[in-house]
């Protein structure tokens, strides 16, 4: 698939990920551009970005597990939950230590519920939380339950306005935000977001990600194939199906097909030549849905 597939890239701050979304459309004259999950303006880290066809791909490689490294500052509360929103509260955290953080961390581990923060992508009756914040709008956003694989204390600065930096391991939709919110919350004495890295999001790693700089540098045709990831690549999670010539056939007319597979939500399908058809699932016992077909381009040989 010429020019279908994924890019790790670098998100720096002070970019949306819509801006970096921009930006490859521009240096790659692609109009089709998307991303795995957003990253708020003043993070960085990997942001995996899906071109072509793979961008039908998008949501079914969004929900892997997520890494990051993030600072909280203790002793400082704000509207937004992090270092760029409006400080609503102030207070001494001199009596935060390093043990009685431990102890609080636990609490955090596991499947937790949380609420969005207002200034977010979060969705309320269409429109982005964020945007309706802007126009003055009141939002109430509902609890989500997400998971806390790891949250590991990494380095801690006792004080006024202690600090502690974590390495966290996270499922999908969590927000770091208000998982520092809460923290502060627990230890009696307010605490946001001060610095946050995205380190890996599924098998995107952050020492393979590319900036945007050396995207450019590199978007000639045969260096884009060579920094570029196939379709299939962050969906190693999913099990898998081949099917025969007739088989890839009508399943690329959108019909079902007989498949001897294991009901699953999800599954990767692949034709004779381990060309990526799409994505089924089976919705009756031996008979595979087709959920995502990728139709071939014009000039593809099958």
């Amino acid at each position: 698939m010429p020019g279908d597939g994924f890019l790790n890239l670098l998100k720096p701050p002070g970019m949306t990920s819509h801006d970096v979304v921009a930006f490859v459309r521009r240096a790659l004259g692609l109009r089709r551009v998307g991303h795995l999950g957003t990253l708020d303006p003043a993070a960085a880290g990997v942001l995996p970005v899906s071109l072509g066809r793979a961008t039908r791909l998008s949501r079914f490689a969004a929900g892997r597990d997520k890494a990051y490294r993030a600072q909280i500052t203790f002793g400082l509360t704000s509207d937004s939950f992090d270092a760029e929103g409006r400080v609503t509260a102030i207070s001494d955290s001199s009596a935060l230590g390093r043990d009685g953080l431990l102890a609080l961390t636990g609490k955090f581990i596991g499947e937790i519920e949380q609420i969005p923060p207002r200034f977010s992508a979060a969705r309320v009756a269409g429109e982005r939380a964020h945007a309706l914040v802007r126009r003055g709008v009141s939002v109430s956003l509902r609890p989500r339950r997400v998971r806390i694989f790891e949250l590991e204390l990494v380095a801690f600065e006792p004080g006024h306005r202690a600090r502690a930096l974590f390495d966290v391991v996270c499922s999908a939709g969590t927000y770091l935000r208000t998982l520092a919110s809460d923290l502060g919350e627990a230890a009696g004495c307010g605490a946001y977001l001060s610095f946050l890295v995205r380190t890996r999001v599924g098998r995107f790693e952050l020492s393979d990600a590319l900036t945007l700089e050396e995207l450019r540098a590199r978007c000639g045709g045969d260096d884009l194939g060579a920094i570029m990831l196939p379709p299939d690549w962050p969906l190693d999670h999913l099990p898998v199906v081949s099917l025969d010539g007739d088989g890839a056939r009508r399943f690329l007319q959108g019909r079902s097909v007989a498949a001897e597979v294991n009901p699953v939500p999800v599954l990767r399908v692949y034709g004779p030549g381990l060309d990526l058809l799409g994505l089924g699932e089976i919705a009756v016992r031996g008979q595979l849905q087709p959920r995502v077909v990728l139709l071939p381009q014009q000039g593809d040989a099958r």
